[in-house]
């Protein structure tokens, strides 16, 4: 037996020129977005890729104090010798590209390095011996056993610490990672050439 579907006209697909002209615009359209959105996912990649780069240097690069002694002239402290280190999982730290902030109740100045550690806004770098300044590429702390020391001259800043004077000294490194120290000068100093501070 041999059933015959009715037909209706008015349900046939459309065809024709301007049908396709639309469905090739629709896919163009569409491609366009996909690439932006393709081009938009890989900057956002790379921004938080180096967002986190950063934040994870300023995290764990840290400058580690071993020890601070001060220089003694005529009961003041003229000098101030920070033994430093890297610390732990800190990624190189180039001293060169560091800079110290120091401050006292009368001075606060930013200090840049200089190979000489003269004038009234820079810091020295020797090693720990205390041998003249070092050039540019070996003020860098690479090694977790390489120790420098790093030197201000608080008589270049017209701020040599008496008997009892506090002061904050802050080391930030190239990625912007900081450390702050507390000096505390003893209150007794008579007689000493150097002291612990």
């Amino acid at each position: 037996m041999i059933v015959e579907l009715p037909t209706n006209d008015d349900e046939r697909g459309q065809v024709g020129i301007g049908t396709l002209i639309i469905f090739i615009a629709m896919v163009l359209v569409a491609a366009v977005a996909a690439g932006v959105l393709i081009n938009t996912a890989g900057l956002l990649e790379s921004t938080a890729s180096d967002t986190s780069a950063d934040s994870q240097a300023q995290v764990s690069n840290q400058i580690t104090v071993v020890s601070a002694v001060g220089e003694v002239n005529s009961d003041n402290v003229t000098k101030l010798n920070f033994t430093v280190m890297k610390s732990a999982g800190s990624d190189d730290i180039d001293l060169a590209n560091a800079t110290v902030q120091y401050q006292s109740d009368q001075v606060a100045e930013t200090l840049d390095y200089g190979s000489t550690g003269t004038g009234a806004n820079a810091f020295k770098v020797s090693e720990t011996d205390g041998d003249a300044a070092l050039g540019p590429n070996a003020v860098v702390l690479n090694s977790s056993d390489a120790r420098k020391v790093i030197t201000i001259s608080l008589a270049d800043l017209n701020n040599k610490l008496q008997e009892g004077d506090e002061a904050t000294v802050k080391f930030v490194d190239q990625s912007g990672a900081s450390t702050i120290y507390g000096v505390n000068v003893p209150n007794t100093i008579s007689d000493e050439s150097y002291v612990a501070v």
